[in-house]
């Protein structure tokens, strides 16, 4: 499935343990038309693990293969492995600041040697058609100048790749762990904005810290996509409204309970000896963030769900604790929640 300008307008960024098959089926659910990321898989992986690292439902198109890497022909192999399952982009993350990362060099650190990057641009255009982009930060370290920023994007961009998604912070490889990665330098939204401004032939994405609707559509108005992050695995209802508010289709948002009801029968449909429904439950622990009954939701999943004897009808039986702490609620009448 070719991906539109359109799509690129919001995605869901690759987050490392959690955007897995499970959960880009359940977020598809809340949005026809936002760009999925898998987790990122190493090249490593994918030429000599012995696990499907590929696996996807096909109702998650369009969805993106985030790569890490450093090695010209094993990125270039592992893009041509990508397109023949079908993923619509592959994305080389050159913005993961954690250890492992780092150790095979590749990642964040990547932001130090753009010509490496763009010989991997080369190298995979020359043997896939899809799409070939890059993932990166504003900055690395010392090296955090506009000047340093500007230059990485320059190589990249003249070896062939014309969309960038940008994490606004620059990453600390020293001192920092990944989290303290995600929280601790400071958002610079305007370099993002001065990037597109100085390079308007290119497809620029803003990501980091956004968790609203309405921050989307003002960023929107300096660049040309939205990466939302955690807030869509925390908050994944917000999604709802996307394919309205942002992509402008006249339709209508399933309701939360209509998504357990779907999530349910997902479950059912599973044939993997391996597979529990918390696999799936884990995922959608905040569908009820900040509705009555949330709390409720979230600890009857955790509780039920994990544990040698995973109830089959979790999704269900949670929804029914739910709706009785509704009911029970005083505003109820007055919420009319989905």
């Amino acid at each position: 499935m070719p991906i539109t300008s359109m799509n690129r307008k919001l995605s869901v960024a690759p987050m490392l343990d959690w955007t897995d098959k499970h959960c880009r089926y359940f977020l598809r659910q809340l949005s026809t038309h936002t760009l999925l990321y898998t987790e990122m898989v190493t090249t490593g992986a994918l030429i000599y693990g012995k696990g499907d690292y590929l696996a996807f439902n096909e109702q998650e198109h369009p969805v993106a293969l985030q790569l890490g890497g450093c090695d010209p022909s094993d990125m270039a192999r592992c893009a041509e492995m990508a397109q023949q399952r079908g993923y619509d982009e592959v994305n080389i993350n050159v913005g993961c600041p954690s250890d492992r990362v780092k150790n095979g060099a590749f990642g964040a650190c990547l932001m130090a040697q753009p010509e490496v990057v763009a010989h991997c641009v080369k190298e995979m255009q020359k043997v896939v058609d899809i799409p070939v982009t890059v993932k990166c930060r504003i900055g690395i370290d010392d090296m955090d100048e506009y000047a340093d920023f500007a230059r990485f994007i320059d190589v990249v961009a003249e070896a062939g790749c014309d969309t960038f998604i940008v994490h606004a912070r620059k990453a600390w490889l020293q001192g920092l762990s990944p989290k303290e990665n995600r929280e601790i330098p400071p958002l610079n939204y305007p370099r993002v904005y001065q990037l597109k401004q100085s390079h308007p032939e290119l497809s620029i994405a803003i990501n980091g810290g956004i968790k609203t609707l309405t921050e989307a559509h003002e960023h929107l108005k300096h660049v040309d996509g939205v990466m939302i992050g955690r807030e869509a695995y925390s908050n994944p209802y917000l999604l709802a409204q996307v394919d309205s508010d942002l992509f402008g289709y006249d339709v209508t948002a399933p309701t939360r309970f209509e998504l357990v009801h779907t999530m349910q029968a997902y479950i059912e449909r599973q044939t993997d000896e391996w597979f529990k429904p918390w696999h799936v439950a884990r995922h959608m622990l905040g569908l009820f963030q900040g509705q009555p009954g949330g709390r409720i939701w979230r600890r009857y999943l955790s509780q039920k769900g994990t544990g040698k004897t995973p109830d089959p009808a979790l999704l269900l039986n949670a929804l029914s604790e739910v709706e009785a702490a509704q009911k029970n609620s005083k505003d109820y009448q007055e919420s009319k929640l989905g």
